[in-house]
């Protein structure tokens, strides 16, 4: 069995409600009907206006803003509905303008600053980036991230968790990825432990602008080198491994382990990088600061339906309009989030752990303790090995240290994770320099 499912499989069966397992599914319907009154906003530009009743960015992050109440309403009001906001200048933003995200937070009933963030971003454009009056229907980049997040609100705001999950639309992608700098700087603010940020930007189409289609996997990337390492965690890196498991990349196995039991015509495929080539997304302010991020995308993007400005050449109809998504997809990549949610929201932060295999023919594994932790189990992977062992070397101890008689610490990279009372398991983190589920650099 692949280690990922071995081991993200247990939090599935242990904790996860009838709703992560396909008994209330995502909504086709629901998911398009968000699409279609985010497009009739007409532009969503950052730059557009903020105080329009009916077209612009202002209008459609007031709808946002009472779709989380509506949800609220329906849990008992579990929801907290803010709005950060920062006012920007820069090279996409000329004149000062306010950029403010619009958050719905559902407090844990445990730990309630151990926080699980899902985001996707409100705003739109066409070619030219500073147009802000041309109809930017924005459909796919990102209504469809934004309608996955209320999706997720209004499955996940029915259940309680000990940890506190976060679902935000944001703005201001497209001019310099604002909004997640707003948010990642309010989450820092707040003194959050920032346990996973989920991006979804650009999740509801399945083929290419070259006809190629792919409706069976979501691409899922994440960062190998960590943003935040300083001078001595990427020397200490060189000589003893992990430029393969940030948080970032080890959030990313715990993911994919979760998709087979889901969906088995539905997998993960994990891009080894931050985000696609030259390109970005609102992961990274969160990967800046330290947090573990990862972004999920297509598997494969239609250029002729993004960024583009609405009109026919050669036959070729061009712009980011609702009839070229795939809303059977985009409800798969939603369950997919609010398995994935559910599944950390339950579990304990990971241990950061710590392996010491100088000069001897055993393995001495330690870590902290974890608040909300019952037991830990150690694991081990080849050092030129993707995933980990299907079954952990020790499982379900209550130490917080442990003799491997006999493993030659060289040849391995060693992980532990962290498991609740009721059995939900946390991601492995990995006991390499850079591996721990924190920020380096803390003020």
């Amino acid at each position: 069995m692949n280690a990922r499912i071995f081991h993200t499989a247990i939090a599935l069966g242990a904790v996860l409600s009838p709703m992560t397992a396909h008994a209330d599914p995502a909504s086709q319907t629901r998911l398009r009907s968000d699409v279609e009154t985010l497009v009739s906003f007409g532009t969503r530009h950052t730059l557009s206006s903020a105080s329009d009743p009916a077209r612009g960015i202002g209008a459609a992050r007031t709808w946002a803003a009472r779709e989380f109440a509506k949800i609220g309403t329906s849990c008992g009001n579990c929801l907290d509905i803010v709005q950060p906001e920062q006012t920007v200048t820069g090279r996409r933003v000329p004149e000062p303008t306010r950029i403010v995200d619009v958050v719905a937070i559902q407090r844990g009933t445990e730990r309630p600053d151990e926080v699980v963030i899902v985001q996707g971003h409100i705003d739109s454009r066409v070619s030219d980036v500073m147009d802000a009056t041309s109809d930017a229907p924005g459909a796919n980049d990102d209504a469809s991230g934004v309608a996955l997040v209320l999706e997720a609100a209004r499955a996940l705001s029915q259940q309680k968790f000990p940890t506190t999950i976060v679902y935000a639309a944001l703005s201001g992608e497209e001019q310099g990825l604002l909004g997640g700098k707003v948010l990642a700087d309010y989450a820092k603010a707040q003194g959050w432990t920032v346990k996973a940020v989920l991006n979804n930007d650009i999740v509801g189409g399945s083929c290419g602008s070259d006809g190629y289609c792919d409706d069976a996997h979501v691409r899922l990337f994440s960062e190998g080198p960590r943003a935040d390492a300083t001078d001595e965690t990427r020397s200490a890196a060189r000589r003893f491994g992990g430029e393969n498991d940030s948080p970032g990349r080890n959030l990313s196995r715990f993911i994919t382990g979760l998709a087979p039991d889901l969906d088995p015509a539905f997998d993960v495929r994990e891009i080894w990088r931050a985000d696609r080539m030259g390109r970005g997304g609102d992961q990274t302010p969160f990967l800046e600061l330290g947090y573990p991020a990862v972004r999920f995308t297509v598997a494969v993007e239609n250029y002729d339906h993004q960024h583009q400005d609405l009109r026919t050449e050669g036959g070729t109809f061009y712009g980011d309009t609702v009839e070229y998504m795939d809303f059977p997809y985009l409800a798969k990549v939603t369950d997919l989030n609010i398995a994935a949610l559910g599944a950390l929201a339950k579990a304990p932060m990971p241990p950061a752990p710590h392996a010491d295999a100088a000069v001897k023919t055993w393995t001495d594994v330690t870590w902290e303790p974890v608040v909300g932790a019952a037991s830990y189990s150690v694991w081990k992977r080849a050092t030129n090995a993707a995933d980990w062992e299907a079954e952990p070397v020790i499982k379900a101890t209550s130490e917080t240290a442990v003799k491997l008689e006999g493993l030659r610490g060289d040849d391995w990279i060693l992980g532990v994770s962290a498991s609740s009372p009721s059995g939900a398991q946390s991601p492995i983190a990995a006991a390499v320099p850079g591996g721990a589920f924190h920020p380096l650099q803390q003020d």
